[in-house]
């Protein structure tokens, strides 16, 4: 199941999980992307990758995800491939200001 969450939603959910090797962050975005900002402990997987699929196959389907990009469109899309590919324990962040 996706759960939709907004900006101050996943920070909560972020410091709740702070410790926990269950709780994986994901970035969608470019790798440029990346580089110029990003939330700790996040790791990026790019959307665009053409192994992206595969690249999602090797993560643990047990553990739960918190995926973001800059404005929902990308993690979403991510969100919808990893439910399909039976992961259960997913968030979306529906919009991130890293800035803010």
């Amino acid at each position: 199941m996706i759960n939709q969450v907004n900006r101050e939603e996943a920070l909560k959910l972020i410091a709740e999980n702070k410790n926990n090797a269950q709780f994986i962050i994901i970035d969608v975005r470019t790798p440029k992307e990346f580089e110029q900002q990003h939330l700790p402990q996040a790791l990026n997987i790019n959307i665009y990758d053409p192994d992206f699929k595969e690249q999602i196959l090797k993560l643990n389907q047990r553990k739960t995800y918190l995926i973001y990009c800059k404005s929902g469109g990308r993690s979403s899309h991510a969100t919808e491939m990893m439910e399909e590919l039976g992961f259960r324990h997913i968030y979306n962040i529906n919009y991130l200001s890293l800035t803010s």
